[in-house]
């Protein structure tokens, strides 16, 4: 999956862009970074979230496993003068060691294999500060959708209200399920996506 993605991020423009997420803006609201809030960007990309959150204050750490990737958030950074700590690392063997206040990924999830979801969610759970927040957003199969020209053949189906299972005993702050339209390859073509922010309220 690396080389897929260093393939991908190997060019002067960023693949995604470098606007962020709008659900980015619904965590801003929900636990803003008055308090040297720790935010862990899961699957970062080039970085446009990584980096926004960054400007916002946030003390921000983020991983991917593109190298390229990784490179481009150091300069996205750079440029936009704000400090971060990012790494390569799988999504699928890194485990979290240290408590964050805000677990955010999107467009990510769909790499790992349902045999380990539930451990994979359970260091998630585990690792987030009383009172903090998981902010998790994955594409979700639909049979009217037809696959992305750009798809990989590593990503795994999730199915609609999935997301929501693993977060039961937590307040759920967010969810929504939407269907948008997509550019990323220079094809046009549409995701479906399923969008949850929870609180550990324990």
């Amino acid at each position: 999956m690396n080389e897929f993605y260093d393939r991908r991020y190997d060019q002067k423009d960023f693949y995604w862009g470098v606007k962020p997420s709008a659900i980015c803006y619904r965590i801003l609201d929900l636990i803003p970074p008055d308090r040297g809030i720790k935010l862990l960007d899961i699957g970062c990309g080039e970085g446009r979230n990584a980096v926004f959150f960054a400007g916002k204050g946030y003390a921000v750490t983020a991983f991917d496993t593109s190298s390229v990737g990784v490179e481009k958030t150091k300069r996205l950074a750079d440029k936009a003068q704000v400090q971060l700590d990012v790494f390569v690392a799988d999504i699928n063997e890194f485990r979290f060691s240290e408590t964050f206040d805000v677990i955010f990924s999107t467009g990510v999830l769909q790499y790992i294999p349902m045999g380990i979801r539930s451990e994979i969610l359970g260091n998630y759970r585990k690792f987030t500060s009383p009172n903090g927040i998981d902010a998790l957003s994955v594409f979700v199969k639909k049979p009217f959708i037809a696959g992305a020209p750009d798809a990989e053949s590593t990503s795994h189906s999730w199915i609609s209200g999935e997301l929501l299972t693993y977060y039961q005993d937590w307040r759920i702050e967010f969810t929504t399920e939407e269907i948008f339209d997509c550019m990323s390859s220079g094809i046009p073509h549409q995701h479906a996506i399923s969008r949850v922010i929870a609180r550990k309220e324990i």
